[in-house]
């Protein structure tokens, strides 16, 4: 993985830096949560925390404005946070409780906001790419200029369905960002060993795409990149990709034992590139809070999810008739 540049001088605020710190804090305190509540048993089925990979859904998150779109794979609860969903109704899905944001039906991988524009985890690899390109066909439609943001994995780099919807895209140049948060592991497959060309960014030259790698460790490299290719769509120039280089701590999911890699390569990316690590420095080398300030943040931080976590225990299971319901969609009524 690249290393972060150091010689320039970071283009941020005391403001900025305070609110990723604690965005990204949120997002990792939360997944802690969810880990300890997933081994007690009141968390089921399949479960994917994002700890180690903050620093791609803030970032870009920094880039979007009211109106954009995201749309993700089942490592999902970090997209939730970033764009504002209630970390109890979060949670509270995950537990298959009544206060869900899908009412306990879908649980860890199938929540959706429509007010928050968020269209979903999606548990099937890459079927969320297409569904992107809709989001962002509806806009183009409507003739705005928001920009969807569809987030897909390495592994699903590699699925046909994906290139697909590059053509169509670039066919229509639709405002759509295409996010390869590049873990290196795929499902438990190291990208060395599933992946022949070394750079998926640039697998969208043959449809005229433009894209850049980014450091997925550094909060203020994503934004900087997320701000170049929210407006390079919104420009009306079609879609954008890009490629960001991070790194998940846990196993793939909950059940993933993680032995395809040491260790000791997990405990060096902790020691030495972790994005919250990073910017904290920022922070406290240039004196925009203290030692103190940060703790006090922690505090709060953990305060809410602790919450968060009670609400999800006390809101009551889903009744059985409530299985009925949501099977349809209401008729669309036809815009003037």
């Amino acid at each position: 993985m690249a290393t972060r540049k150091t010689t320039k001088k970071p283009n941020t605020s005391k403001e900025e830096l305070l609110g990723f710190y604690r965005e990204m804090l949120l997002i990792r305190r939360f997944e802690e949560k969810a880990g300890q509540l997933y081994g007690m048993g009141l968390i089921g089925g399949f479960c994917h925390l994002y700890i180690g990979q903050e620093a791609v859904v803030v970032g870009l998150e920094a880039a979007a404005k009211e109106g954009d779109k995201r749309v993700t794979s089942y490592r999902d609860h970090g997209h939730m946070l970033a764009c504002g969903m209630d970390p109890k109704g979060v949670m509270a899905e995950l537990t298959g409780r009544e206060g869900g944001y899908s009412k306990g039906k879908g649980g860890s991988m199938h929540m959706f906001s429509k007010e928050k524009h968020f269209y979903g985890g999606h548990g099937i690899v890459g079927a969320q790419v297409p569904i992107g390109a809709g989001l962002a066909f509806s806009d183009k439609y409507k003739g705005n200029d928001n920009v969807t943001f569809a987030y897909f994995g390495d592994g699903a780099a590699n699925q046909g369905q994906v290139y697909e919807t590059y053509n169509m895209a670039e066919l229509w140049d639709l405002p759509v960002v295409f996010v390869i948060e590049n873990n290196q592991y795929a499902m438990g497959t190291s990208v060395q060993r599933s992946t022949k060309s070394p750079s998926l960014w640039e697998r969208g030259a043959a449809y005229g795409i433009e894209g850049e790698e980014v450091d997925g460790m550094d909060v203020l490299a994503v934004k900087e990149a997320g701000e170049k290719a929210v407006a390079h769509c919104r420009a009306g120039k079609g879609p954008y990709i890009l490629e960001i280089k991070t790194y998940r701590y846990r196993g793939h999911s909950m059940s993933d034992p993680a032995k395809y890699r040491t260790r000791e390569e997990v405990q060096k990316m902790r020691e030495e590139r972790d994005a919250i690590e990073h910017v904290r420095e920022l922070i406290l080398t240039g004196k925009h809070a203290s030692e103190d300030d940060l703790k006090a943040i922690d505090k709060d931080i953990k305060a809410i999810v602790n919450e968060a976590a009670e609400f999800s225990k006390e809101s009551p299971e889903p009744a059985l008739e409530e299985l009925y319901t949501d099977i349809y969609a209401e008729p669309a009524t036809q815009e003037a």
